[in-house]
């Protein structure tokens, strides 16, 4: 197999973690060539100057060798004008990643994707909440991914009524509730369409989005819960 070499390719870091004595075993996700796993050689030593680059939710430019499915890192740096993350949006940002890190494959290029990651990223601390934010990551990962959910239509080819309740059966898609006007799959039209729309005009919206939405990404994450949720609700019990 020839030895690729990746010069200077935009990227974030999603995951790190110690290898051997001195490196780290990196997760990257790339604008080119998707999430990519690379060995930072050295990079744990106190003088080395990979330790202040390597750094998650930060642009960088990175470069490595691979001939097989996980590569060596030749080089890194940050991209100027990066700002750091505000601590209170840090839990979202490595929910995030790890969505990232469990759904995609490596080597699986997805360029939009990366688009729409480096775009929420920028949002977190804008002004619309950190909930909308992660909401359409969610559902513009799925599309991405090929898990779009059909949210303007019935099974049956009716279009939604924003007036009307539906049930959304994973894998299925959107019925009619028989009457049903509340219950763990059951969403008004409204909300329906406003996901689709992306455009989330009150909380009741953002808060089915987020049903709907944990429901399909749980579904794909096979039943392995998310470890930043653990976390965070560890955190939150800390702080009561």
């Amino acid at each position: 197999m020839q030895r690729q070499r990746i010069s200077l390719q935009p990227a974030f870091l999603l995951h790190q973690s110690p290898y051997r004595d001195t490196s780290r075993l990196v997760e990257f996700m790339t604008r080119d060539h998707g999430r990519i796993g690379v060995i930072a050689r050295g990079a744990r030593r106190p003088k080395s100057r990979l330790r202040a680059v390597l750094q998650p939710f930060q642009p960088l430019l990175v470069s490595w060798t691979a001939r097989g499915d996980l590569g060596t890192l030749t080089g890194a740096e940050t991209v100027p004008g990066g700002t750091a993350l505000p601590p209170h949006c840090v839990y979202s940002a490595y929910y995030m990643n790890e969505l990232l890190v469990r759904l995609t494959r490596r080597h699986d290029a997805h360029p939009q994707l990366f688009e729409f990651y480096a775009v929420a990223l920028g949002d977190l601390p804008g002004q619309a909440s950190e909930a909308e934010v992660l909401r359409l990551f969610e559902k513009r990962l799925l599309d991405e991914l090929g898990y779009g959910l059909h949210l303007e239509e019935t099974v049956d080819g009716q279009a939604v009524d924003e007036s009307a309740c539906y049930e959304y059966r994973l894998e299925h898609g959107v019925v009619d509730a028989e009457g049903r006007t509340d219950g763990g799959m059951i969403f008004s039209g409204r909300s329906l369409l406003a996901l689709a729309a992306e455009s989330f005009e009150g909380e009741s919206e953002i808060r089915d989005a987020r049903r709907l939405l944990r429901a399909a990404l749980d579904q794909y994450l096979g039943g392995r819960p998310l470890a930043v949720r653990h976390v965070t609700r560890a955190v939150r019990r800390g702080l009561r």
